[in-house]
């Protein structure tokens, strides 16, 4: 049976809409590890972070994605799944794994754009700030992301390119 693919990277990275895309354009289904989440708890993941810790989210997020193991699907991941507990190693052991890179500066871009509400770890930091927290965890974060099957350059990356790559992956 085929695996799933799984997309990691970082927020802003794309993960979910270019997930979208290639499951349309692969006739899968599409899961966001973040949004099967939040249906299970009833609550925003900030709510739960604010409730429960850090630490119980992330064996939240371990358990999640260990539920879609037999799914052929393109899995959206949260950014910091692939980089807690075994999560990387039996992501890439159980599914194909593709990190869509982006530049620290394409997401300062990218993230100072988006609706902050979505993203409350955002909220209050000044462009500097915000800049100086994206370079750090990018870096705590991406030797983690770089052992995926497949890196691809996110911003001149498209679908079909992509499709492309996958199936020279799976022959």
């Amino acid at each position: 049976m085929p695996k799933p693919i799984f997309l990691i990277g970082y927020m802003g990275s794309g993960k979910t809409t270019l997930g979208k895309k290639l499951a349309n354009r692969l006739g899968l289904p599409f899961i966001d590890t973040d949004e099967e989440i939040v249906k299970e708890i009833g609550m925003t993941i900030t709510e739960y972070f604010g409730q429960f810790g850090e630490d119980e989210f992330r064996k939240l997020e371990r358990a999640q994605l260990r539920r879609f193991a037999d799914n052929y699907a393109v899995i959206s991941t949260g950014g910091g799944a692939p980089c807690f507990f075994d999560n990387m190693e039996w992501i890439k052991a159980n599914g194909y794994a593709i990190y869509l890179y982006m530049t620290p500066k394409a997401l300062f871009d990218r993230l100072s754009q988006s609706k902050l509400h979505k993203r409350p770890i955002l909220i209050g930091k000044s462009p500097e700030e915000l800049r100086a927290f994206i370079e750090e965890k990018l870096t705590e974060r991406e030797p983690y992301y770089t052992q995926a099957h497949l890196t691809i350059d996110q911003l001149n990356t498209t679908v079909e390119d992509l499709v492309s790559m996958i199936n020279q992956h799976n022959r």
